[in-house]
């Protein structure tokens, strides 16, 4: 600074406010010249200073911005950001031995808050005017404060690093700055808070307050983690500004950066108090409420409700401009519950801590949604097809959708049809009816309902609320929804319900079928006829082993209970039993559903219509291409014979009549031989456990012959395997006469060894069960003692009936087995549905004439067995051929082509014989 410089320094130095008004026209220019001349940081502060504090209180608010403020407040910037530059270029020299550069480094420290001292002074001195000044007229000062405050606090939010660990010699010097630039902050706030624009601002003064606001969430962003209060009030200015000029500045603004740091800032908030949580746990100290870490969680937790509430306010002002940024709304969703029980990786929290968060975080949230309902971009988001989602983000995207469905109860039309219907139409982007939604997320959460999850229960009569399965949780909901659910939409949940029931898992089946009963059981008894209607067909096109079949007869025999006895006489007529395609259909339904009066219908016509159908199989010579017709005739009278009310009645006799005639067909060899007779079997074997006491020895013997033969050779299907353990646990309920006794009960202990000795546990367990039921009721205590002739057997035996426990799996343990189950099971599902869609194809590929062949599996090497097995099946055909052609069973005259057909075949047979004679 020059000489002349400093002389006129020192003289103003003495001036009084009156001398300083009335030369204020001519200094001013000189100050200003040396304020740009100034190059030194104390010349240049000393400048400042003069001129902010002796001459800056008598120039006009109408002056201020062109005779100081654009002047004076650049350099300042500049000026500080020398100092800035400075202060992090020698920090990192900072040591107690390095005194020099010490004291340095606090001058500059110094002299920076003394130019956040002098623009306080400038904000204070605007505020003493009456009227509120408008933005043009002190545009440079919010401008020039913003950019010091941004580098000071990002300063000291940087401090750790940028003084390597040293920062206790500056600490005093730093906390000063960060006061100051708070204060500062503070004091700016409330002075463009008083400030105010018309609606016929110009696009600059729009434009200056939006560059206002952004600057303000720039500076949220540096804060979030310096100062809670400091944080919240910097928020609560940039969401009350942007109201403020709504009308202004909403099609300016970066909602997307506003919305995201909202979301965000909720995220951190809520992480840090479950990391407050960890600390109490660690301590010991979660029930304490007066130390200060329970302080901390609660001031916490009110940043938590804070960001929460403003962001309800900012989506429910700006939602039309948010359409793009559904998706952070959804992971928001996600991330937010994933962190809340019933979640499994949620931390445990005491009810106190767990009512306080959940107040603050969780709660709003449906709020939140209440507001984003009705955007479609939200609901494509929600409900798109094929939504990829991490493990733990499975059961918050359930959770989200039920209560997605529980707002929709009190929504408009328009609301209910965005999220009902699913996309219409080829150019809307895809999107599912929020049912199947439910369903299928529902299905994704395997792990959660194994494990098995629990949720609060519906408070019901005043009882006391308790903890319920996910399956609970989502099928009240569900079903509450259909309570109230506009009849137009009722065709788009029947087609959703549907679909569940006839996909591969068999709990969301489950839950399906649940709420198919209630929509049922809620609607008009037409309604349930017409239900029932349909399902009966769809049984009937199911093939029988299908998982399909299962599913639907489950619905089936629920439905029944549900009809009207006129209905389910209407149910007979549509499907009579008395003809073996329906059979399917009756084989599905407890008969102790229906009236006294079609009950004793059906079972008249089945019993009826088995005798007839074993008849013709008898005449026909036995033929395996009937077994099918004879299987599926025998579920039928399994569902019979489970209905019967007394074993004394007519119809006990004429079943009994039917399974000794079966039995004494059954072959040992050929029931392992021919895999369709191990299904015969196995329901011989589930009808005769019903009927054991009315079953003569030499079948029960027979019967025991044919299960030996196939479980000795290991060639069993499980399911028969199972039907002979419910066999041989009721045999327990019969005594053996003394002649038959050496042949029937050491069958019975070696058929017992053998299954106690089962390696897979499914059989092995169901073993354990049928031979303690027959131990507790049997006379022929020998049996027990000979089925236990292995030591092993023995103990696992007496284990399982002393109910002892090998060993306690701990819930991480057990959680870590149930993601490898669920894995084997989810690809068990998946190879279900693949087998659907070949059978599909390849049923495609049978029924029409000018399709493809189906493709030929590979040749393998023939043996005995297999040409005995193709040699019967063509002969049974041609018998049932010769039958038709010598007009037996009213069958209609051949047609033409017979004659040529039967030619072909003529010469095939002669190719074949010529084969087998040349090799």
């Amino acid at each position: 600074m020059s000489q002349s410089s400093t002389s006129l320094l020192d003289e103003l130095v003495h001036w009084s406010q009156e001398t300083c008004r009335q030369e204020i026209k001519s200094v001013l220019p000189k100050l200003t010249s040396f304020h740009h001349q100034s190059e030194n940081w104390d010349d240049y502060i000393r400048v400042l200073k003069v001129i902010t504090e002796m001459f800056l209180p008598h120039i006009e608010l109408s002056e201020l911005e062109t005779e100081c403020f654009s002047k004076i407040l650049p350099k300042a910037v500049t000026m500080f950001d020398s100092m800035m530059k400075e202060v992090v270029d020698q920090a990192g020299g900072l040591s107690s031995q390095n005194s020099e550069l010490c004291s340095l480094l606090r001058n500059i420290l110094q002299a920076m808050m003394q130019v956040i001292d002098v623009l306080s002074t400038c904000v204070r001195h605007v505020g003493t005017f009456e009227e509120a000044p408008d933005l043009e007229t002190i545009k440079s000062l919010p401008t020039c404060i913003l950019k010091i405050l941004k580098e000071t606090f990002k300063h000291c939010k940087d401090s750790e690093m940028v003084y390597c660990g040293r920062m206790s010699l500056v600490a005093d010097l730093l906390q000063a700055l960060f006061k100051g630039a708070y204060t500062l902050q503070k004091a700016l706030l409330e002075l463009l808070d008083k400030m105010s624009l018309n609606a016929g601002a110009s696009e600059d003064e729009v434009s200056d307050i939006v560059s206002l606001i952004h600057s303000f969430l720039d500076i949220c962003f540096i804060i979030s983690n310096l100062d809670m209060a400091l944080h919240a009030n910097t928020w609560k200015f940039v969401i009350k500004q942007s109201l403020k000029y709504q009308s202004l500045v909403e099609e300016h603004l970066h909602h997307g950066d506003i919305s995201s740091s909202l979301c965000d800032n909720l995220l951190v908030y809520v992480h840090n108090c479950l990391e407050l949580v960890d600390q109490m746990k660690l301590s010991g100290l979660q029930e304490a409420t007066q130390i200060p870490e329970y302080k901390l969680f609660q001031k916490t937790a009110k940043m938590c409700r804070f960001f929460a509430n403003t962001l309800i306010h900012y989506i429910k002002e700006f939602k039309f401009f948010l359409a793009k940024y559904c998706s952070r709304f959804h992971q928001l969703f996600l991330q937010i519950f994933s962190k809340f029980p019933p979640c499994i990786g949620a931390p445990t929290l005491t009810s106190a801590l767990s009512e306080e968060l959940n107040a603050a975080a969780l709660v709003p949230m449906d709020a939140v949604l209440l507001q984003l309902l009705p955007l479609r971009s939200f609901a494509e988001i929600v409900l798109q097809k094929d939504l990829q989602l991490s493990p733990e983000h499975k059961l918050p995207q359930c959770l989200l959708l039920v209560n997605v469905l529980s707002q929709l109860l009190s929504q408009p039309e328009e609301e209910l049809q965005l999220w009902h219907t699913g996309s219409q139409f080829p150019e809307e982007t895809p999107r599912l009816p929020l049912y199947q939604a439910i369903f299928t997320s529902f299905r994704q959460c395997l792990i959660e309902r194994k494990f098995p999850v629990l949720l609060p229960g519906v408070m019901m009569k005043g009882q006391a609320q308790v903890q319920v399965t996910l399956h609970q949780h989502v099928c009240v909901h569900l079903c509450a929804s259909v309570a109230a659910l506009p009849s137009k939409y009722f065709s788009v949940l029947e087609q959703c319900l549907a679909s569940a029931v006839l996909q591969s898992d068999s709990q969301t089946a489950l839950l399906a079928t649940d709420v198919w009963c209630f929509t049922a059981r809620y609607g008009t008894a037409e309604l349930c006829l017409h239900h029932v209607l349909v399902i009966g067909q769809l049984v009937k096109l199911c093939t029988a082993a299908s998982y399909q079949a299962s599913h639907l007869g489950l619905l089936l025999r629920r439905m029944a209970f549900l009809m009207m006895p006129n209905h389910q006489m209407e149910l007979v007529a549509r499907f009579p039993p008395s003809e073996v395609e329906n059979l399917p259909v009756w084989q599905q339904i407890l008969l102790r559903a229906l009236s006294q009066d079609v009950r004793l219908r059906v079972e008249t016509d089945i019993i009826d219509l088995a005798q007839k159908v074993l008849s013709d199989w008898e005449r026909g010579g036995h033929r395996l291409g009937q077994v099918d017709k004879v299987n599926a005739l025998l579920s039928a009278l399994l569902a019979v014979v489970r209905g019967f009310s007394s074993p004394d009645e007519e119809r006990v006799l004429s079943t009994v009549q039917l399974v000794t005639q079966l039995w004494l067909r059954m072959s040992p060899e050929q029931v392992q031989t021919h895999p369709v007779l191990q299904s015969t079997v196995q329901l011989l074997l589930s009808i005769s456990a019903i009927l054991v006491k009315n079953i003569e020895h030499p079948v029960i013997l027979q019967a025991l012959l044919c299960v030996d033969t196939v479980v000795s050779q290991q060639c069993a299907q499980p399911q028969l395997v199972l039907a002979a353990l419910e066999f041989l646990s009721f045999l327990g309920k019969i005594f053996v006469p003394p002649e038959s006794q050496n042949q029937i009960l050491p069958r019975i202990s070696s058929l017992f060894g053998v299954l106690l000795s089962d390696t897979s546990w499914l059989l092995h367990h169901h073993a354990l069960e049928a031979f303690s039921q027959f131990a507790e009721v049997t006379n022929h205590e020998e049996v027990i003692s000979q089925s236990l002739c292995k030591e092993d057997t023995k103990t696992k035996v007496v284990n399982y009936l002393s109910k002892t426990v090998n060993a306690v799996e701990d819930l991480e343990s057990r959680l870590q087995r149930i993601k490898l189950e669920t894995a084997v099971i989810e690809q068990h599902n998946s190879r279900l549905e693949n087998q659907k869609e070949e059978n599909s194809d390849k049923e495609t590929c049978k029924t029409g004439e000018d399709s493809e062949p189906c493709p030929k599996k590979a040749r393998q090497e023939a043996g005995a067995d297999e040409y005995s097995r193709y040699f019967q099946t063509a002969e049974s055909a041609l018998k049932a051929l010769q039958a038709l052609t010598e007009g037996k069973n009213n069958a209609a005259p051949a047609p033409q082509w017979l004659e040529s057909r039967l030619q072909e075949l003529q010469t095939l047979i002669t190719q074949i014989n010529t084969a087998t004679h040349t090799h």
